[in-house]
C-alpha cells in the first residue's frame, strides 16, 4: 500500500477502486494496482481504515484485510500448520493455539482420526492429540489417583473457523 499525493496520478486513473467516486483528495492510497480513497480502503473483517493503521495490507480470495484480520483467518503464513499447504480463503479451517489447519488435516497424532468441533484434544508441544491418545493418559489413569486432566494437561474443545 502506497500513500501518495495525487498531483502525480494522471487524471483518468483517479478513480477509487472502493467507491467508483473521482479522487479529488490531497492524497491517495495505491493498493492491488488500483487507487482508492483513504476513506474507502479498508478491511473487509473489522472495516478500519487501512491507511490509518498501518503500511500495509493483505489480499486473499477477495478480500482486502488488516494484518490482525489475516492473521486470525489464516495464521501467520496463510498456510495449514500441519501440511504447509496454502488455505484458501472460502475454505473453513480449524484452530488451536494461534495456528490454522485444513479440516482433514486436524487430526490425532497418534490415531490419524480427524477431530470435529465439539470433540476434546489436547494440544502438546505443537501437536494435536485425541482425548484417549494424550501421552501419558495410561500411566494417569492406571497409577494415580484421579486428577483434573486441567490440572496436569490442559484441555481444549475444537473450534471451528471460517
Amino acid at each position: 500500500m502506497v500513500n501518495s499525493q495525487a498531483s502525480g496520478v494522471p487524471p483518468a486513473s483517479r478513480s477509487c477502486a472502493g467507491c467508483g467516486g473521482k479522487i479529488a483528495d490531497r492524497f491517495l492510497l495505491f493498493s492491488m494496482e488500483r487507487y482508492w480513497h483513504t476513506r474507502c480502503l479498508k478491511c473487509s473483517c473489522c472495516q478500519a481504515q487501512l491507511g490509518d493503521i498501518g503500511t500495509t495490507c493483505y489480499s486473499k480470495g477477495g478480500m482486502i484485510l488488516c494484518r490482525s484480520d489475516y492473521i486470525r483467518l489464516f495464521g501467520h503464513s496463510g498456510a495449514c500448520s500441519a501440511c504447509g499447504q496454502s488455505i484458501p480463503a472460502s475454505e473453513m479451517v480449524m484452530r488451536a493455539q494461534g495456528n490454522v489447519y485444513h479440516l482433514k488435516c486436524f487430526s490425532c497424532a497418534t490415531c490419524r482420526n480427524r477431530l470435529m468441533p465439539g470433540d476434546r484434544f489436547h494440544y502438546i508441544n505443537g501437536t494435536i492429540f485425541c482425548e484417549h491418545d494424550r501421552p501419558g493418559a495410561a500411566l494417569l489413569n492406571s497409577h494415580l489417583p484421579p486428577l483434573q486432566s486441567s490440572s496436569v494437561l490442559t484441555d481444549q474443545k475444537v473450534k471451528k473457523g471460517y
